[in-house]
């Protein structure tokens, strides 16, 4: 890997630290060679510390060490994306990042999704939706409706019709969420049998 240490003069380079499976930003360092060539060797992210003038591996007090899964160069060779598996919190002031936020997994819209579901269940406006409805009728109707949605999926899976496919699958993962918030779970619930599998 080609690292263009001398761009700022001082033998140092920005170094993002980012979650390898929540995919967050925990952290900012910066690194030299040395400092480098220990994280390859150990596995456990070293920086260069601008303060204590000295490498400095993340953990080395505290124990919470970030192990190395990958390391990104950019396109101008002079930053470095480094993806890590965190020993609890990163920030020093205990926080799980340095911007003082819970690094937890997203799904995207689906994160999005499911909040969507959680207001429409618990909606006080006294307008029903439809999600309300189902909620309303209680856990039978909603695995019902999770268990037409997935056999509609499997059927049109045996078909050639790629976007009936796509919106069966779509509505079976809809309900799906809604029986999971139903039974009182959520996608995170779902995420940690999966690595625990894993």
């Amino acid at each position: 890997m080609e690292i263009n240490f001398d761009k700022n003069g001082d033998g140092l380079l920005p170094v993002i630290i980012q979650d390898a499976v929540t995919k967050n930003i925990l952290m900012l360092g910066y690194m030299n060679q040395e400092a480098l060539d220990r994280t390859m060797e150990t596995k456990k992210v070293t920086f260069f510390s601008r303060s204590k003038q000295r490498l400095w591996t993340k953990g080395e007090e505290s124990g919470n060490f970030l192990y190395l899964e990958n390391i990104k160069n950019d396109c101008d060779k002079d930053t470095l994306l480094i993806l890590v598996n965190p020993v609890g919190p990163t920030c020093h002031t205990g926080s799980d990042t340095c911007w003082g936020e819970k690094n937890i997994s997203n799904f995207g819209f689906l994160s999005k999704l499911e909040k969507v579901i959680e207001q429409r269940r618990t909606s006080s406006t006294g307008e029903t939706s439809y999600v309300a409805s189902l909620f309303e009728k209680g856990i039978n109707k909603i695995a019902q409706k999770v268990g037409e949605e997935a056999i509609e999926t499997v059927i049109e899976a045996k078909d050639n019709n790629d976007e009936l496919f796509l919106n069966e699958s779509a509505d079976l993962l809809f309900h799906y969420l809604i029986l999971l918030q139903a039974k009182g779970f959520t996608l995170k619930d779902i995420e940690k049998v999966l690595k625990e599998r894993h």
